[in-house]
């Protein structure tokens, strides 16, 4: 038995936009990663890059459900003893609402160097403007 490698043209590689207002953003995460992995596609590799561009706007205006608004922290840490910082999840959506997704979505792709190949494909933008308008982005409806 031979391992069939299908063939991935780099140049066929396409573009989507996702509006996320209004789109829960564990779903909206989940889409993202499946495109930006290749899933979607007959050729999908588990080893291979064959996923499309993503570019996200409106990030400000995501959705979480239940409580997670005030009860889901970030954490990180400056690498110092007593260095941990806590921040809820409407405190990162009032400073940097497209660490939200992003964050999100790199929890759903492979922690390796594939993944920090895939994550490079992932644009999200606060607002409904982006520059990636010369690449002719097709709109996707985000999973509600």
């Amino acid at each position: 038995m031979k391992t069939h490698l299908p063939k991935i043209n780099l140049d066929e590689r396409k573009w989507h936009v996702i509006d996320a207002n209004g789109a829960v953003l564990g779903r909206l995460a989940a889409q993202v990663a499946d495109i930006l992995r290749g899933k979607n596609k007959p050729v999908y590799t588990p080893h291979m890059d064959a996923g499309d561009f993503v570019v996200v706007i409106n990030a400000e205006k995501v959705k979480v459900t239940g409580k997670k608004e005030i009860a889901k922290e970030f954490m990180s840490y400056s690498g110092w003893k007593g260095g941990e910082k806590f921040r809820s999840v409407a405190q990162v959506r009032a400073r940097h609402p497209e660490k939200l997704i992003h964050h999100a979505v790199k929890g759903m792709i492979p922690k390796n160097r594939l993944g920090s190949v895939l994550l490079t494909k992932l644009k999200v933008y606060k607002g409904d403007k982006h520059p990636h308008s010369a690449q002719q982005p097709a709109t996707l409806a985000a999973a509600k």
